[in-house]
């Protein structure tokens, strides 16, 4: 084989000498002072530093270390990084490459291909303007713009980018992509589509090896059945467990109708699970009188899961009976509710306290345990445990058993009390229609005239205790009292009876803990 028989100048202020390695055939042309040519053809190959360049044929300037290289271009970068084209323009002193036609860059890892490269041999960055496309696995990304850092195994791209990913794909205008750890990272406004889930975010990151994501800057999950926004979103794909932290809000978008605000939650989409913490607040949406509940932890899952491992409590004489969802033409409604410790709940027809509370979508009842409290407009109710029913998430029944007691505030000296071992009361438009007290019932009750004053306090024992109100627009009024069966009891003129000695006993007037607004729950 014949080598070029051109004298070889020093070319160190220049960048190293390109040297040559091997070529079928070799040609030699002085053209002027500054322009001397050297032409390989047939597997051509020429070497600078650790950077190999091959091609069909190579024309090098020898005087001025720039060379051009035709078909099958193939530049091995101390083996860490090939790249591949039909045609390249190579300044040696610059140790830059000019590729067209059919490029491809590799690193082992991701591929890079576009029709225009330009590729720094020393900083290892190589930059495409004119569309290009990175395949990695079976992560796809292309864009306008791009810009490749081979020391970090970085893609920066920009312009009209678009990510396929195995489920889902990104949409944004600037975007940076790891082909050795499989990160992208979100650093402009995104759109992120997996199934019938939209991500909106403009910050974080997702691994997609680990199909693990973290975004910042309050971004928005939007499904077909909720949406979901926190400060910061952390999701893991494979356990689907996520993470929500910073004033997060999911709002439902099924029958039930339901928003959950908290500091942190955490959710199971595998289980359909939500743990609220942080002042977590439940809202059950209606168009005239949401529902506002607080607690110091709010949980939900489905329905149907907790009643294979878990019997849920049941009234025997409830008129709404609690059944499994197998057979409920409305799967939205497979959801329930717990709230533990200091728990509030506030509408404009009836609010309450407890230390616990269950609730189910499948029969609209409260449960409350613990110390509960419950007013509905001057009726203040408490017992061992209440359970409240609603009708299209209006009051329509409220069942109290064990120390059951309702006391109704006349004045800040005079109130009706009943009592029992239960207590059934019964709403219409919200409002407290009629009260029966049953078993052990006991009553204070004041007398009115035909002219609203007060006649006499009565003081009685029976089986049975009703007690009827008048609906008037500002809130109800007692109407009558019917007591039934066995009954014993004293009627005291006003001004003859001590009106705190004569009260049932265990009575407190509990109104200070009564959630007055929808506020009062916020500041829980």
């Amino acid at each position: 084989m014949l080598h070029a028989q051109a004298p070889r100048k020093d070319m160190s202020r220049q960048g190293k000498m390109i040297m040559i390695i091997s070529a079928d055939r070799e040609n030699f042309q002085q053209i002027d002072s500054v322009t001397q040519v050297l032409s390989l053809a047939g597997k051509a190959i020429v070497q600078q530093d650790k950077t190999i360049f091959e091609a069909d044929s190579i024309a090098l300037n020898q005087l001025t270390n720039i060379l051009e290289a035709f078909g099958n271009v193939h530049i091995n970068d101390a083996d860490s990084i090939h790249t591949y084209s039909q045609y390249l323009k190579y300044i040696g002193k610059e140790k830059k490459a000019y590729l067209n036609k059919k490029v491809k860059l590799t690193d082992g890892k991701g591929v890079l291909t576009t029709e225009e490269l330009v590729y720094d041999e020393q900083t290892k960055i190589g930059i495409y303007y004119n569309g290009g496309k990175v395949v990695n696995g079976k992560t796809v990304l292309t864009s306008t713009e791009g810009y490749y850092y081979g020391e970090t195994k970085d893609v920066y791209f920009k312009k009209n980018v678009f990510l396929r990913d195995s489920g889902f794909t990104v949409k944004t205008d600037t975007l940076l992509y790891n082909t050795n750890t499989g990160i992208t990272t979100i650093v402009a406004p995104s759109t992120i589509v997996s199934g019938k889930q939209t991500i909106k975010a403009k910050d974080g990151y997702y691994d997609t090896k680990n199909k693990k994501a973290y975004f910042n800057q309050r971004p928005i999950i939007d499904d077909s059945a909720y949406t979901f926004t926190a400060e910061k979103i952390a999701i893991d794909d494979k356990t689907g467990l996520s993470e929500y932290d910073g004033n997060a809000v999911y709002r439902s978008k099924d029958s039930l109708a339901y928003d959950l605000i908290a500091g942190n939650i955490k959710a199971n989409k595998k289980t359909n699970a939500l743990l609220a913490t942080q002042k977590p607040i439940l809202l059950i949406k209606q168009p005239k009188d949401t529902i506002y509940i607080s607690a110091d932890t709010l949980f939900s899952s489905k329905l149907s899961e907790l009643m294979k491992t878990k019997l849920i409590p049941v009234v025997r004489d409830s008129l709404i009976a609690v059944t499994t969802t197998k057979n409920s033409k409305d799967s939205n409604a497979d959801r329930y509710f717990e709230a533990y410790y200091n728990v509030k709940i506030f509408s404009d027809s009836l609010q309450a306290v407890c230390d616990s509370l269950f609730y189910s979508g499948e029969d609209s009842v409260f449960r409350l345990f613990k110390n509960p409290i419950a007013w509905a407009q001057e009726n203040q109710i408490t017992g061992d445990t209440i359970y409240m029913f609603l009708q299209n998430k209006k009051p329509e029944r409220l069942y109290v058993f064990e120390n059951a007691m309702s006391i109704q505030k006349l004045t800040d000296k005079y109130y009706n009390q009943i009592k029992g071992n239960t207590i059934n009361g019964y709403f219409i438009n919200g409002k407290v229609d009629n009260l029966r007290a049953k078993g052990n019932a006991e009553t204070v009750y004041y007398g009115l005239d035909e002219q609203n004053k007060y006649l006499a306090v009565n003081k009685a024992t029976c089986d049975v205790i009703d007690m009827y109100f008048e609906q008037k627009a500002e809130g109800t009024k007692p109407q009558k009292i019917v007591l039934r069966n066995n009954l014993e009891g004293t009627a005291y003129p006003m001004r003859q009876v001590n009106h705190e000695e004569i009260r049932l006993r265990k009575f407190k007037w509990l109104d200070a803990q009564r959630p007055k607004s929808k506020f009062d729950i916020f500041s829980n």
